[in-house]
């Protein structure tokens, strides 16, 4: 599979995670600091996206990969929840 096509398939998978993903019930973390890298996240995902449409898919595999990390971050520590 092309970096292109590997790009491509994992924007799509955290576009759909962002749509689905809670905020768990009860936090330790202050609310907004949780919403900060949320915020983070989203940015990551749309430098994906410009890189891509730049021509430049490796980059664009680098910056949706830090955005799924993040998401993964908090998944692991229960302030959100998803499946991917």
């Amino acid at each position: 599979m092309t970096a292109e096509k590997l790009v491509v398939k994992y924007i799509r998978k955290t576009e759909a995670v962002f749509k689905k993903m809670k905020m768990a019930e009860k936090s330790v973390l202050d609310p907004s600091k949780v919403d900060e890298i949320i915020d983070e996240a989203k940015r990551y995902l749309e430098d994906a996206k410009y890189y891509l449409k730049k021509g430049k898919p490796e980059t664009s595999l680098a910056s949706v990969a830090y955005s799924e990390g993040l998401l993964d971050a908090l998944r692991m520590l229960g302030l959100v929840k998803f499946e991917w």
